[in-house]
């Protein structure tokens, strides 16, 4: 048996996203820049995926600015409005953004930006006080994740963009993991910018989009052509910019019987392993993801024991998981959205992610978490016994 619990790293591109992007391929594969036949054929494709990425979000569709992930998503959003300034501004992040956001946050300060990261308390979410005390005369640029992908805990975005919105300041929002799963509406949520990534919702990876609120300016990282708006230049990646947007409008179609079914599968796991030693629950356990289940090892050490040794102990067992985020699951070092949330170095280093899907089962729930509790079992026997 195989069970894949990893669904937050990335998600199996569904049937009619592949044959959309096959059909793309042999027969809508002119530029869409051209315009003879196969280019408008081309066009048209694009323009009909970006309408069916827009209403996943409830947007206009002339909103939608395509990339090639949520990576280059969030860097258009945050380098696109930095670079509008001659002089260094002041931007506003939290402690807990995926590093997509962070390490852009980093290179403006070695530009001499003033960058504040919000604290977030013991469930990884931000006081909208705090971020109402950070605001400056010069802030030009609020950055908070929506869902975070290593605890789950989804941040209070409506009151934090009416709190920017108040004062004048564009707000982005990271919302790769929660788009497709949580409802979405930006005719009413106060958001200026907001990224969301293709293979988190059953498209083909090496798709993205930035939505950006009618009337927002952005300096483009790419200089050329001019597509995308004259946002983001370079011929587009139709076919699969087609699996994405097909995966959109199937997803949004899905939402509203898909959400509460892995509610009730991350509720039945965080149930299951309640009374496992040494296992904690990491994040909030309400305002969460919905196919999202995160806890640490109390007596990780982060050498013989860490996230990683359980991650591998489950694969030998069939089954995938992560070890906190899989952008960090290389490094043997503690997780930085745990250390924000006030957890010490040992268990900073013992985050572990199960995330379910489209596909996953309630036997697939049950079968996961009696096999971990017995990876968990042998592990206590191996490392706890022997530091008493």
């Amino acid at each position: 048996m195989q069970i894949y619990l990893d669904y937050s790293a990335t998600t199996p591109t569904r049937p009619e996203a592949i044959d959309m992007m096959q059909a793309v391929l042999t027969q809508g594969w002119g530029n869409p820049s051209s315009l003879h036949e196969w280019g408008q054929r081309s066009a048209t494709i694009l323009e009909q995926a970006r309408m069916q990425v827009a209403s996943l979000i409830n947007a206009p569709a002339e909103s939608i600015v395509f990339t090639s992930g949520g990576t280059e998503a969030n860097n258009l959003a945050i380098m696109g409005v930095a670079r509008l300034y001659a002089e260094p501004q002041h931007i506003i992040i939290s402690s807990v953004e995926h590093s997509a956001v962070s390490e852009p946050a980093k290179l403006l300060e070695t530009w001499g930006w003033e960058v504040t990261c919000l604290s977030v308390d013991a469930k990884g979410r931000v006081n909208p006080l705090d971020l109402q005390a950070a605001l400056q005369d010069n802030t030009v640029l609020i950055s908070i994740i929506y869902g975070q992908s290593e605890v789950g805990t989804v941040q209070p975005i409506e009151e934090l963009g009416k709190i920017a919105r108040s004062a004048g300041v564009l707000f982005h929002t990271d919302a790769v993991q929660a788009a497709g799963r949580l409802p979405i509406n930006l005719k009413n949520l106060p958001v200026d910018l907001l990224s969301l990534s293709s293979h988190k919702i059953y498209g083909p990876q090496g798709a993205g989009a930035l939505y950006v609120r009618p009337g927002i300016e952005l300096v483009p990282l790419l200089c050329g052509g001019g597509q995308e708006m004259r946002s983001r230049s370079g011929t587009q990646a139709v076919p699969i910019i087609a699996g994405f947007g097909i995966a959109a409008e199937l997803s949004a179609q899905e939402l509203p019987i898909e959400t509460p079914r892995l509610i009730e599968l991350r509720d039945r796991l965080f149930s299951q392993l309640a009374d496992v030693n040494g296992l904690i629950p990491t994040g909030d356990l309400i305002q969460r993801l919905p196919h999202h289940a995160s806890f640490c090892l109390e007596y990780a050490d982060g050498e013989k024991l860490s996230g990683k040794t359980i991650v591998r102990q489950m694969n030998l067992a069939g089954i995938g998981i992560s070890a906190g985020s899989a952008c960090h699951s290389g490094k043997l070092s503690p997780s930085p959205i745990l250390s924000a949330m006030g957890y010490d170095g040992g268990a900073a280093m013992g985050g572990i992610r199960i995330s379910m899907g489209r596909y996953t089962t309630v036997a697939d729930v049950n079968w996961a978490a009696m096999v971990l509790k017995q990876v968990m079992s042998r592990l206590e026997s191996r490392f706890v016994l022997v530091m008493k």
